[in-house]
């Protein structure tokens, strides 16, 4: 299932806020969650270790269930190129992971809440699909009376999104422009090693 416990304490554990409370407790504690979490000595991690961290953080920086990342990795595999950029653009796809990175949501749990909720339209349609892959070209538009929600207004005015999106504030709506590179994606991971992970 879907991760919906203390995101505070996960953040510290995986090592990036996955929200914007818990970036907030980061900049005071940003060592691993434990009394000693500090100080306390850690063992090396082994490869495998490092594979599953790896993967761990690459699937809750998307919000996917195990299933959905090994879904995702099957198809990565059957696309000719270069696999960690496959593998990326096609979760940076996913209509929610776009609502995040335009700065529409301040998390990607309110981004899936937000289109899920059908805050937000596609090409003018509604799409009620976290998972739906968004094409080049597409626009993603806030919906007229959603516009007056805090939340979105909030997260709007601090919005910087990269360079495949471009923004429209007076608008509320950001267009995807191209399919990005592993380079231009925020995304805090090693992909080669979750690609690793699930070859074994």
């Amino acid at each position: 299932m879907l991760y919906n416990g203390p995101k505070v304490r996960l953040s510290r554990k995986v090592g990036f806020a996955m929200t914007p409370k818990a970036r907030k407790y980061m900049d005071r504690k940003p060592a691993p969650p434990g009394q000693h979490g500090a100080s306390k000595k850690r063992a090396k991690l082994s490869d495998y270790a490092k594979q599953l961290m790896e993967k761990q953080r690459l699937r809750l920086q998307y919000n996917l269930h195990e299933r959905q990342m090994t879904n995702y990795i099957k198809k990565a595999a059957r696309i000719q190129g270069n696999k960690v950029d496959i593998l990326v653009q096609l979760l940076e796809q996913r209509l929610d992971a776009l609502v995040f990175r335009a700065g529409l949501a301040r998390s990607i749990y309110a981004a899936r809440q937000y289109v899920r909720h059908g805050h937000v339209t596609l090409n003018g349609k509604k799409v009620d699909m976290p998972a739906y892959a968004v094409q080049p070209n597409d626009v993603i538009t806030v919906k007229e009376k959603s516009r007056k929600l805090e939340a979105i207004q909030e997260a709007i005015r601090s919005s910087a999104p990269p360079p495949y999106l471009e923004m429209s504030k007076a608008d509320y709506s950001v267009k995807f422009l191209y399919m990005p590179p592993r380079d231009e994606v925020p995304v805090i991971c090693e992909v080669p090693l979750v690609i690793e992970y699930y070859s074994r």
